[in-house]
């Protein structure tokens, strides 16, 4: 069938097509019910397992041989293969260590962990029995885990001694000790992995080593659980105010990432799947952990960075070398290794035969990145468009049901379950080519969130009060005449220059195309006579031997030609690096703050608040903020 074919199956019908996907999913009783009666929870009565259907039924399949997990961790220099048979052993120790101990059904665990593969076997362990596992990035303030933990209320703690990055050794247990002194709730135990880089100190009574906790137990069997029950909470606030718990129930989950494995990245059970990320957000939770192993794939866990572990050709290396078929991650990690390797010298000699695609989302792919991937790769590159929120691609390419022509800059077109409309500030939907709040009509399809983490209220305010009947994703964008998305920034990034509405993520599209440049971003700063301004960063490639100012006068008139003076874009500097999360999210609103005088909210996510001090004298020698 075509992809027009399935979206309009899936559109006359959706609890139905939604309910012959569920057909794909082991149900120890199949749901009765596709949709509860408040529109939000999926299949709330069907009887099933996240651990059985990521790791069981494979090994009872007779695919225990095959490979789930390929570690690779060049900052350690060590790599493992880990089977479906030996992580199903895995994660019923780990289980049963947990049980041993009282962890059960609908207790929360909060899982502070590096990328190693044991904290994949703590996530899926704790599905076995029925827990509900909080993953906190590694390396996360005191404070920060503090606020997830006293918002979870853990029974349980599973932890690394430390996370290692290049030229460095994070302690992480010392940053768990701070943040369960500061946190009003007390897990009753922890279980620290001890790691050779650097070996923690234990806290009698409460913390206890990984293999130490596990001897003598009895592995545990899966314990089957109600469609409708969470399989874990995801935080996505990384400010110092109340966290937001993403919930996500496990029926819905196993039935939509399952489904997206095979319409939206196109691979077979037993192929190799790599997701770029970490485990700490939701594509590590997505795409290195669940939807891979529900899909019977074989996945990559790396812990290393783009460049300078060793080089700009790790990616390279770990493609060609366990043979990945389809790679997803960020547009800012194609933009370090373009930037330290324009050239890309560091592909010569690696075989990239067995890729097929390569899949970006995280933040918006500029077409430059897009279209200098694809030439060094020789594959098609897909953009693709969701959130913590959805779980699984909002927008994209359907290239498991049909690959559609690509416009490089757009994520393509909406996915079967999602029901994408472009609306103006009164909730009316835009015309074509016009540019709007992006928002999804409801329902929400399997795999999304129902609700935040004790807090429903807030739920509805964020998402559901601005636009009734539809969840604001709060994204703008537009839809063009063939149906194809185009994000064009965030809602707050859409500025107002004279009482020209305009979206900062054109004008970077524009200063992206200039050829000096490797990254840039764009945001609007406060202007007395205008209302607001756009102020343009931007980083340089390696070797570039332009001059500063002269780059500055030809992106000025790049745009000035490109997008017309209604722009009024002016003010460009170059600086050495952007001030990005961990994840590698550009921060904009503290790069707003700066130019406008305001208070700087420090991101807890931040990767260098140092770079921020660079980011105040460029500023300043801009003129801002404004006295």
């Amino acid at each position: 069938m075509s992809y027009a074919d399935v979206y309009a199956a899936w559109k006359a019908d959706p609890q139905g097509w939604w309910m012959e996907e569920a057909g794909r999913t082991d149900w120890q009783t199949p749901p009765a019910t596709a949709l509860s009666e408040d529109g939000r929870l999926w299949f709330p009565d069907g009887i099933t397992n996240t651990c059985h259907n990521a790791v069981d039924r494979h090994v009872a399949a007779g695919r225990g041989d095959q490979a789930a997990i390929i570690w690779d961790s060049p900052v350690t220099g060590r790599k493992e293969t880990i089977s479906y048979a030996d992580l199903k052993d895995r994660c019923a120790r780990l289980a049963g260590a947990l049980a041993a101990r009282g962890v059960g059904l609908g207790d929360r665990v909060v899982i502070y962990m590096p990328m190693v593969p044991e904290a994949l076997v703590a996530m899926l362990a704790c599905t076995r029995i029925g827990a509900i596992h909080s993953v906190v990035f590694g390396g996360f303030a005191a404070h920060e885990l503090a606020t997830r933990i006293d918002d979870a209320r853990p029974r349980a703690v599973i932890a690394g001694s430390c996370g290692i990055e290049p030229g460095r050794v994070v302690a992480y247990k010392p940053l768990l000790d701070g943040a369960i002194e500061r946190a009003a709730h007390k897990p009753e135990f922890c279980i620290i992995l001890q790691r050779d880089a650097l070996a923690a100190d234990l806290v009698e009574g409460r913390d206890v080593e990984w293999h130490a906790a596990q001897e003598g137990v009895t592995p545990a069997p899966c314990v089957w659980v109600r469609g409708d029950h969470p399989c874990y909470i995801l935080y996505t606030s990384g400010t110092t105010g109340a966290p937001k718990g993403v919930v996500r129930p496990t029926g819905g989950h196993i039935v939509a990432l399952n489904w997206s494995m095979r319409a939206v990245y196109g691979v077979a059970p037993g192929e190799v799947f790599w997701a770029a990320s970490d485990v700490g957000w939701v594509v590590g939770h997505s795409y290195i952990c669940y939807a891979p192993l529900f899909h019977g794939n074989t996945t990559v866990m790396f812990e290393g960075k783009p460049v300078g572990t060793p080089d700009p050709g790790a990616f390279w290396r770990v493609i060609a070398e366990h043979g990945v078929a389809s790679f997803f991650t960020a547009p800012t990690a194609f933009r370090a290794i373009r930037k330290d390797d324009p050239r890309a010298e560091h592909l010569a000699g690696h075989d990239m035969s067995r890729l097929r695609a390569l899949y970006l989302a995280g933040e918006r792919a500029d077409p430059d990145t897009i279209d200098w991937a694809r030439k060094v790769l020789g594959v098609p590159v897909y953009d693709h468009w969701w959130q913590t929120e959805s779980g699984f691609p909002m927008v994209g390419n359907p290239a498991g049901i049909e690959a559609l022509p690509v416009k490089v800059g757009s994520p393509t077109v909406a996915l079967p379950g999602w029901d994408v409309r472009v609306l103006d500030d009164q909730g009316a939907e835009r015309p074509a080519g016009e540019l709007g709040a992006i928002a999804l009509r409801l329902p929400l399809p399997p795999g999304s969130l129902p609700t935040l983490w004790n807090a429903e209220e807030r739920f509805a305010s964020a998402y559901l009060d601005r636009f009734p009947g539809y969840y604001n994703t709060g994204d703008a964008g537009m839809v063009d005449e063939d149906g194809y998305l185009w994000i064009m920034a965030r809602t707050d990034d859409v500025i107002n220059v004279a009482g020209h509405r305009l979206s900062t993520g054109l004008m970077e599209e524009v200063l992206a195309s200039h050829p000096d440049v490797a990254e840039c971003a764009v945001v609007g700063v406060a202007d007395a006579l205008k209302g607001q301004l756009p102020m343009g960063f931007v980083t340089l490639q390696k070797g570039t031997e332009t001059g500063e100012e002269e780059i500055r006068a030809q992106i000025v008139a790049l745009v000035r030609e490109r997008i017309g003076p209604v722009a009024a874009f002016k003010l460009v500097t170059v600086v050495d690096r952007l001030p990005k999360t961990r994840s590698g999210k550009i921060l904009r609103r503290s790069m707003v703050q700066i130019a406008d005088g305001a208070e700087v909210k420090m991101p807890a996510t931040i990767d260098d608040p140092a770079i921020l001090d660079e980011i105040a004298l460029k500023v300043r020698d801009l003129g801002y903020p404004k006295s």
